[in-house]
């Protein structure tokens, strides 16, 4: 399924740390060989403070016990640099440690500046010294350190481009150690700032921010409890898609597969289709062809064979494919979710469209057996008060339909146009006449 892997397209729009997770989904399922994953991680890992990972990853790719003479001095670097740092941060990096002191600080930030220089000798340089600190812990993997230090550097920071800089730290520290309330609010600060900078920004790095937002977000949005609401109300606002459209339509798989597992949410379905077929040229895969087989095609046969592919597809995916133990098995609960709505979304459409409905036939499209969709649809009969019943000596399903007459409601569309026109006329002429005792006045 690698024909259908979106890493290559992800990574571009995401800091080096948070691709990482992703190389280790993929190694964990073996999509491609291990050697070439490993590479893929020491790439990455060479343009960050994490050197003793970096070599263990190498031993392991090459088999020895020996590491290239680069990875030794780039060690080097980075502990004299740690050493020079410390030093460098220890007077506001003491002050903030201390409960005492830090309520000496106000909302103010140009009077905590004053107080922290008058009174602790802080300047200016110690505070570029600790955002200096708080990246490099990050850097080192450091993600919780990194956090704290960031978010303190944003009370007292009065550079709006630095402070900006320091929350998308921040907001990948919390993703990296899985905080997922927290990343959330800081995603939501984040999208308020940008949306905010639209009439200062250029048009360029606005798109960019949004586009980088919004790969970020998929490590919350398949997370959180909330998440399927989420990424479907970031993705439609206008700004979002037209972001999508432009310059990341391989996200347009993430957004569909929310709003097919998303029942309240079905009303988007209209909209989704149509920017569906807009892209098509320029991104598909199964989970979006499979809407279109069913809103814009009609094709049933379609449908069921990318259903299949579907399955693959979510399975193989770092965001859709999530693993959870439980017990002595492990559940991917998207891809049951997927299946499931997808399923009832190609027998809805089937309906439709057709009476009399042989089961062994729904059974077929839905890629199930005769046994489990004659189940499967009596269930959904009776939890979904459908106007059909179950035929099972010969195996179908009958819609009673309830026909309407276009005549008869044509006739009760005009009856009521009438209405409506005679009271607007009357309300006119009581506004252009008024009562006879009020112009005798």
């Amino acid at each position: 399924m690698a024909e259908y892997d979106l890493t290559a397209r992800m990574v571009a729009h995401m800091d080096r740390h948070l691709a990482l997770p992703l190389l280790e989904f993929l190694q964990e399922l073996k999509v491609y060989a291990d050697a070439q994953i490993l590479q893929g991680k020491i790439s990455l890992l060479s343009g960050t403070n994490m050197v003793d990972y970096a070599m263990d990853i190498h031993k392991s790719l090459h088999g020895t016990e020996d590491v290239p003479a680069d990875m030794v001095a780039r060690r080097s670097e980075v502990v004299e640099r740690l050493r020079s740092l410390q030093d460098a941060v220890k007077p506001i990096v003491d002050f903030l440690s201390s409960p005492q002191l830090v309520q000496e600080l106000r909302a103010d930030k140009q009077y905590n500046l004053h107080v922290l220089q008058e009174r602790h000798q802080i300047g200016p340089d110690q505070i570029e010294a600790l955002y200096q600190y708080a990246k490099f812990q990050f850097e080192c993997g450091m993600y919780s350190e990194a956090a704290d230090f960031l978010a303190q550097y944003r009370a007292l920071c009065t550079d709006s481009e630095r402070s900006l800089s320091a929350l998308w730290g921040k907001l990948a520290a919390e993703i990296l150690m899985q905080n997922w309330d927290v990343a959330l609010e800081e995603l939501n600060r984040l999208k308020e700032i940008i949306d905010a900078n639209s009439s200062s920004a250029s048009p360029v790095n606005q798109l960019h921010s949004r586009i980088w937002l919004m790969h970020w977000s998929l490590f919350i949005f398949f997370n959180h409890e909330n998440g399927r609401n989420g990424i479907i109300d970031l993705f439609f606002q206008d700004r979002y898609l037209n972001a999508i459209q432009t310059n990341a339509p391989h996200l347009l798989r993430y957004l569909a597969a929310a709003v097919v597992v998303n029942k309240r949410r079905r009303n988007m379905l209209k909209e989704l289709i149509k920017v569906i077929q807009q892209e098509q040229q320029s991104y598909k895969d199964p989970i979006t062809e499979l809407l279109e087989c069913l809103y814009v095609r009609y094709d049933f046969d379609g449908a069921q064979q990318k259903l299949v592919e579907c399955e693959q597809v979510i399975l193989n995916d770092p965001f859709l494919g999530k693993r959870i133990q439980g017990g002595n098995s492990i559940n991917v609960p998207l891809r049951d979710e997927f299946l499931e709505n997808a399923r009832l979304l190609i027998f809805e459409n089937y309906c439709r469209i057709h009476q009399c409905i042989d089961i062994s036939v729904l059974a077929e499209k839905m890629n199930m057996t005769y046994d489990e969709a004659e189940l499967w649809i009596m269930n959904l009969v009776k939890s979904s008060k459908l106007d059909a019943k179950i035929d099972s000596v010969k195996g179908t399903l009958i819609m009673t339909t309830n026909r309407v007459n276009v005549h008869e409601q044509m006739i009760e569309s005009m009856k009521n146009l009438n209405a409506r026109t005679y009271m607007l006329a009357k309300s006119l002429l009581d506004l252009g006449h008024p009562p006879a005792q009020e112009a005798a006045r």
